[in-house]
């Protein structure tokens, strides 16, 4: 079976990887002149970390990966610890694979690192597409069409194959807005910050750092709600002051962290309305073409991971494509749509504004704990490769 998927990002790279193991012929085409991610921070938990594994990625992994020992929720102002949930080496032991943090660009290297370079196409923008029987023909801007038994639009929230297949539809904005930036170790050693999560939760805003290639960086981001920038670009440069102005009063590391910015990089979250449905014939999305989701589960990325996992398994033991596709969708669309309304509820949770509802969300923190183990095995026992 030949396989079509466009996108070289992490989930399309990972599926195509995930494919071949499956024993399918698969190409990766990309519009992007060469394989390149922005300098952000990506948490990898075990449902996903464990997918990759399997694709002899492990040493890899490590190398430039960063196993976390905890997740921290603090207080905005005076850094009061609301839950540390456990993460290596409990999480490893309990879920048999561990939980990474890494430079967005170190994974997508390694993941590209696996697949051969003769399947990896780079500088092809997808302008059409055309099913013809048990076929279907994708055109490229730059070079000749594509011939494949099944087309993969693993190409992000503006995808390219969700407006040829569905139609266009523009993303929502959200009234969030992101401030990312990535700090040398050097800047910040005065801190003494455990390898570890931290997510700092204040009103109508919070605050994610974390350690990332190899603990050479920090990652931090900083989101706000009511924010008036519109753009969605990862590489619209903010200001520093700016950052600093709307996280005055908060945690004095908070603030130390945000002084040390090299630079600061701007951008507005948006979502997209529910697909009714992620397949039209031979042409199927992934990831966030079909399911984006705001980051505050940190499963964006692991759920596209998970998507690949299940087509690939499915894919191995159908040969009717048509029905592969309708079994992904019925096995994958739950559990994303699920990821998506969690992640939505935590937008709300995280930016509580001192009160009675902030009071009881930092109790039920305390006394449960929605990150513990035991609270948490949902999301990380699960095996998105056990489809049949």
């Amino acid at each position: 079976m030949k396989v079509v998927v466009i996108g070289a990002g992490i989930g399309g790279l990972s599926a195509a990887l995930q494919l071949r193991k499956a024993g399918l012929d698969v190409h990766v085409y990309e519009q992007a002149p060469r394989i390149a991610e922005i300098g952000a921070g990506i948490q990898i938990s075990p449902n996903a970390s464990r997918l990759l594994l399997r694709l002899g990625l492990k040493a890899a992994m490590d190398a430039v990966g960063v196993r976390p020992r905890a997740m921290y929720e603090r207080r905005w102002n005076d850094g009061r610890t609301l839950q540390r949930a456990p993460l290596a080496p409990e999480v490893e032991a309990t879920f048999g694979a561990p939980y990474y943090h890494f430079h967005r660009a170190d994974l997508v290297n390694l993941l590209a690192g696996a697949l051969p370079h003769e399947r990896l196409h780079v500088g092809r923008k997808l302008v059409g597409l055309e099913q013809k029987g048990e076929r279907v023909v994708a055109q490229f801007e730059n070079g000749p069409t594509v011939e494949a038994d099944l087309l993969l639009g693993a190409d992000g929230i503006h995808s390219r194959v969700r407006e040829l297949v569905f139609g266009p539809e523009k993303p929502r904005f959200t009234g969030c807005v992101a401030w990312r930036g990535l700090v040398p170790a050097e800047r910040i050693g005065h801190l003494n910050i455990e390898v570890a999560s931290n997510n700092w939760m204040g009103p109508y805003g919070h605050v994610v750092h974390y350690w990332v290639s190899g603990g050479r960086m920090m990652n931090v981001v900083c989101i706000t709600e009511h924010g008036d920038w519109k753009q969605e670009s990862w590489t619209d440069k903010g200001d520093v002051a700016d950052v600093l102005a709307h996280y005055e009063g908060w945690h004095p590391t908070v603030r130390s962290l945000i002084g040390a910015f090299p630079e600061t990089f701007i951008w507005a979250l948006h979502d997209r309305a529910e697909l009714p449905c992620w397949s039209d014939g031979r042409v199927a999305l992934l990831g966030d073409a079909c399911h984006p989701m705001l980051p505050m589960m940190a499963q964006g990325a692991a759920q596209s991971i998970e998507d690949g996992a299940a087509l690939a398994a499915l894919l191995k033991e159908m040969t009717d494509v048509k029905c592969a596709l309708a079994r992904y969708e019925a096995l994958r669309k739950p559990r994303a749509t699920k990821l998506q309304q969690a992640s939505a509820a935590n937008r709300v949770r995280f930016h509580l504004p001192d009160g009675p509802a902030q009071r009881a969300r930092d109790e039920a923190l305390a006394t449960s704990g929605d990150r513990s183990i035991a609270n948490i095995g949902w999301l990380y026992a699960f095996d998105a490769a056990q489809v049949l």
